[in-house]
């Protein structure tokens, strides 16, 4: 097994001046700000995204896909702002888990409402240290109209995915964003998330079947193209990887690719295990905890490598095949308290482009 540390580089092409600061940060003299502190960086726009043109016409062209921080939160900000103001759309459903204080994002919600839009938001209160913060928005969200529902008993909501849906000329169409992070102003500029915005048929109905069943509080429901935890997530991992140690006993070549905050399900170990033996080759990114240790006979075959940097690595990704054929992103780490206690989605990148 080989365990390899990486540094994490930023190299951007613009930086802006400091900004006042709060908190600790704010606390320390300006003559020593500089020497102690980083740089603040610009999160670039994104090549996929033409801010000077409506976002729905741009995702209903092509998919979105963001990478913060190093990319601006700004396309999928712009297209809520929008979908507040169109006359097509008809409602916008969204799960939020950490919310900024001062958020544009729950504005255009909130102006969404007011212009008659459908909004339902599903805000988890048990969000660790931002429970008053989700409070307090879930009391201004309802005050303006929305409709706030608060999950199921037992389970925290840690799914991040927003539906609008557009009703033009008799036609239902849907625009479903679906992220690796919470959608919050402040973090994406501070973690390294992947953020989809697609118009995507399969996806689309997969959302509005999953946003109908969260209603219900049904976390049992069955979906063609995401993985839904407590029941699908796991079975949907576990299924790429049995597909690859297949590939690897049939003598062909067979690869996993796992990035994630922390490991600690005893069934993926298991099967990662498994993989090794068969002769898959284990690529793993890991943050923090890891429980896999070394696998007897298995080489050079596992590798575990950490990145540490300014940015919180903090996106999850489960890619399958020698020649990455299969994508998940997901809100989930591959631990039991994610995949079998909570919801979470894990979602496919569809288009090749956005795989390398």
């Amino acid at each position: 097994m080989l365990i390899v540390s990486v540094a994490h580089q930023v190299n951007l092409h613009e930086v802006v001046q400091v900004p006042v600061q709060h908190g600790l940060e704010g606390r320390i003299p300006e003559k020593h700000h500089r020497e102690l502190t980083n740089e603040p960086v610009e999160p670039q726009p994104s090549p996929m995204a033409d801010l000077t043109r409506p976002m729905r016409e741009q995702v209903e062209d092509h998919d979105i896909l963001l990478f913060y921080p190093y990319e601006s939160m700004s396309p999928l900000l712009n297209l809520l702002r929008e979908a507040s103001q169109d006359d097509d759309c008809i409602s916008i459903k969204i799960t939020l888990y950490r919310v900024a204080k001062q958020s544009h994002l729950c504005e255009s919600l909130i102006q969404a409402a007011e212009n008659g839009k459908d909004v339902t938001v599903l805000m988890e209160l048990r969000a660790r240290f931002d429970e008053a913060n989700n409070i307090e928005w879930a009391e201004r969200l309802e005050a303006a109209g929305c409709t706030v529902i608060y999950g199921s008993e037992g389970f925290k909501c840690h799914s991040k995915i927003c539906q609008v849906t557009y009703h033009e000329h008799g036609v239902i169409s849907r625009i479903t964003c679906l992220g690796t992070g919470n959608f919050n102003e402040k973090t994406a500029r501070l973690y390294s998330d992947f953020m989809l915005l697609t118009a995507d048929e399969g996806i689309a109905e997969d959302g509005n079947v999953f946003f109908r069943n969260l209603s219900l509080g049904n976390l049992r429901g069955s979906y063609r193209y995401l993985g839904v935890a407590p029941e699908g997530l796991k079975p949907l991992i576990v299924k790429g990887m049995n597909r690859e140690i297949d590939r690897a006993r049939a003598g062909q070549p067979a690869q996993l690719f796992m990035k994630m905050n922390s490991l600690t399900d005893r069934d993926v170990i298991d099967k990662i295990v498994e993989a090794c033996r068969a002769g898959v080759k284990v690529i793993l990114v890991i943050r923090g905890i890891s429980c896999i240790v070394d696998v007897d006979g298995s080489g050079d075959g596992l590798v575990i490598r950490q990145i540490v940097g300014r940015f919180l690595e903090h996106a999850r990704v489960y890619a399958f095949g020698a020649d990455v054929d299969t994508v998940y992103l997901s809100s989930a780490d591959m631990m039991t308290r994610n995949t079998e206690h909570r919801v979470e989605i894990a979602y496919p990148v569809l288009d090749p482009t956005h795989k390398v």
